[in-house]
């Protein structure tokens, strides 16, 4: 597989919290947003009440307007993050203007392989955990978007960093029919294994992740590859970038890894590469076998 080079900076304890100095920037930057709530391109604070529990979530409508319908991206930040940290280190508007772009707000939640006390902001692992409510939440959030927006419903996306990656796996289970493609970070999803359709699969991961272990991440892949019915053997040189490595599916569901020598935390590249992969893909509708459940 090749690499996409990368200098870590944070070890995968550290890389759970922003240092003071990001939230100062961070702070900073969000007062500007702020003044312009409104504009297209701005970061605007939203909210919804699901099950009577106050939900939020930055809101970032097309910049560019084009004769298209707009795509969709949704962000998931990692366990103890928030949604102004994942925007600040994704940046998925400045990337792709047209698209309406939605980091999301996490709860407390009790983490998988930290904070067992649930005291840190995440999202739930399992599609019945706290019952539900981060897919409840997903789905009202859609929802405002069909209704407020020319939603392109053939390219909606999911994207997230570790507990956010995990999460995304969760809707790709659960919420499969809806996803165009997915690109979890930092994030393993054999747990879903019976839930997930096929489906157009971009992977970014550290060699050297201590937290989410590089060998189970490379586990999902495997998983992935043969849901998908991607060609045996090795891949090969992925056309939009030559770092990544291309796993063919003549379904139309290609694997991407994006791999670098880093630990658990996100390369500034990533963004880039997950923007070029959701834009090759649209969704081509699948059903669920009834009678059995599988899809």
């Amino acid at each position: 597989m090749k690499k996409i080079k990368v200098r870590e900076k944070r070890n995968p304890e550290a890389a759970l919290e922003l240092d003071q100095e990001m939230k100062t920037i961070i702070g900073i930057g969000w007062l500007i947003a702020g003044s312009a709530l409104g504009q297209a391109g701005a970061l605007v604070e939203r909210e919804w009440m699901v099950d009577g529990v106050r939900r939020e979530a930055l809101w970032v409508e097309p910049k560019v307007k084009t004769a298209d319908r707009v795509p969709v991206v949704f962000v998931f930040h990692g366990h103890g993050g928030t949604m102004r940290n994942i925007a600040s280190a994704f940046q998925i508007e400045t990337l792709w203007p047209e698209a309406l772009v939605i980091y999301m707000q996490g709860l407390n939640t009790p983490g998988r392989l930290s904070d067992p006390q649930g005291l840190r902001s995440g999202w739930q692992h399992g599609a019945k955990d706290q019952g539900g409510r981060d897919l409840k939440f997903f789905d009202q959030v859609l929802a405002t978007a069909k209704a407020e927006q020319e939603v392109d419903e053939r390219r909606i996306y999911s994207t997230g960093h570790s507990n956010g990656g995990g999460f995304t796996y969760l809707l790709w289970a659960e919420r499969g029919e809806v996803l165009a493609a997915v690109a979890p970070s930092a994030a393993s999803g054999g747990r879903h294994r019976q839930r997930l359709l096929p489906k157009p699969f971009l992977l970014i991961s550290g060699e050297a992740d201590e937290l989410v272990k590089f060998e189970w991440q490379m586990a999902t892949v495997e998983m992935v590859r043969r849901l998908n019915g991607c060609a045996e053997g090795e891949g090969k040189a992925w056309a939009l970038d030559e770092r990544c490595t291309v796993y063919e599916s003549e379904g139309g569901t290609p694997v991407v890894t994006a791999i670098h020598a880093g630990g658990h935390g996100f390369p500034k590249q990533a963004p880039a590469v997950i923007v070029n992969f959701f834009k090759q893909h649209v969704q081509v509708p699948k059903e669920r076998t009834e009678a059995t459940g599988e899809r």
